[in-house]
């Protein structure tokens, strides 16, 4: 039954997407140049050429494709989904505007829209003597025909409209990717942090997702910006890579020049178990950055923890949240890195005091912020559960399409708070 409903699922999806597809083409091509002409041509080969590379692009990363195919790839195929998504939504409003633009146009031509039934003698008939006027009968007119030029001029001034908001927008969003993560501040305070550690800073980096788009120009952006905020620790918490040691090792050389005065630490993301998790903890940890398998250290004032993704579980390397933090000195501060929210209900049954994670990416495309509430207790940001605290980034980087909108990229350095101090 399973395998039946996911089958289901997957059809109702596909034939989504060709009714998209479709519904686009039509919009941009069929709708806006002639049968025959090169547009129409080049535009028909690109509404079957860039799913096929959007598909290509997904197998490729999960088949052990050659990395260089993967990178010719992945461009074309993982902007495809993020243009789709922003063209469809401009075209869509463009379907309010198109009747008021006719109705616009046709009242400076001095014509209605749709003409009015009027009562005429009918040209062939004889004139009427006046006793026999009522014999007259009238007829409207037969309905003007559509004026094609007008109906073209829409068609291409709502289209192209609706293609330079559509990817104008997925341009922007992929700039704001390229650009790299700003820095976000955030102020925590712990009931249980001494006073020595007032003002202790923790910079957290999520997501940063190393593949055939995003790589070393990627990782070493994200290093500068980590070192200019000079912070006390560094929490990178899951989801550094998408690939394999072999393909990406030097990509993620740069973080071996992270610094902060207590180190970096890591903890695995869902991606990681996708990628060689126990390869990628070994190469970390040659790059000088501690992970956190289920274990936890002392710092100055609190205790720093780490769980392994849930994704793990299927390895039997998940979250063990008792080794973690079992028998550790109740009155000490916890914070713990874990990469996915929900874990949230374990870390306030621990006694956790913050929590830091990512995974979100805040939605990475809007209105994908909507569709993450479903699945995440909180998005982005900070909220409270309990006597527990949740931070959660929106991460450096992007997965899938390289593009964001409404959800801009952070690295967050996040200050403790004593409220002894």
């Amino acid at each position: 039954m399973a395998v039946i409903g996911f089958a289901l699922i997957a059809a109702a999806v596909l034939a989504l997407l060709v009714l998209v597809h479709r519904y686009v083409w039509r919009r941009l091509v069929g709708d806006t140049t002639t049968p025959g002409s090169l547009p129409r041509r080049a535009g028909t080969v690109a509404a079957y050429v860039l799913p096929l590379l959007s598909v290509g692009a997904l197998v490729a990363g999960r088949t052990g494709t050659p990395f260089p195919l993967q990178q010719a790839l992945a461009w074309p195929g993982y902007l495809w989904p993020a243009a789709l998504l922003y063209l469809t939504l401009a075209l869509l409003a463009g379907e309010l505007v198109r009747p008021l633009l006719r109705r616009l146009l046709a009242r400076r031509s001095g014509s209605a829209p749709e003409p009015a039934a009027q009562e005429t003698v009918p040209a062939e008939a004889a004139p009427a003597p006046a006793a026999h006027a009522s014999a007259v009968t009238t007829a409207p007119p037969a309905a003007a025909p559509a004026d094609p030029s007008r109906r073209l001029f829409v068609a291409r001034a709502v289209g192209g409209a609706a293609a330079v908001a559509g990817l104008g927008t997925t341009g922007y969003g992929t700039y704001g990717v390229l650009r790299g993560p700003r820095v976000k501040r955030v102020t925590v305070p712990l009931a249980r942090l001494p006073r020595s550690a007032h003002g202790f800073r923790i910079a957290v980096v999520s997501d940063i997702h190393l593949g055939p788009v995003l790589g070393r120009a990627h990782t070493q952006r994200i290093v500068d910006t980590v070192n200019r905020t000079q912070p006390d620790l560094i929490a990178v918490v899951g989801d550094l890579v998408d690939g394999s040691v072999e393909d990406l090792g030097p990509a993620a050389e740069p973080l071996a020049r992270l610094r902060s005065r207590h180190g970096a630490f890591f903890v695995t993301g869902n991606h990681e178990y996708y990628s060689g998790a126990a390869e990628w903890v070994d190469h970390v940890r040659e790059l000088g950055l501690h992970p956190l398998e289920n274990a936890r250290v002392e710092i100055d004032g609190f205790d720093l923890a780490g769980v392994n993704d849930i994704a793990g579980e299927s390895e039997g390397q998940g979250p063990d949240f008792g080794r973690a933090l079992g028998d550790r000195d109740p009155a000490r501060a916890a914070v713990l890195m874990a990469h996915q929210p929900v874990v949230i209900d374990e870390a306030v049954r621990h006694g956790v005091d913050l929590q830091l994670s990512g995974h979100t990416h805040g939605g990475q495309l809007w209105p994908g912020n909507y569709i993450a509430e479903l699945s995440n207790p909180t998005v982005a940001g900070l909220e409270r559960y309990g006597d527990t605290q949740l931070y959660v980034t929106r991460g450096a980087g992007a997965w899938g399409p390289p593009v964001r909108v409404g959800a801009p990229s952070d690295i967050t350095v996040v200050e403790l708070a004593s409220r002894q101090a």
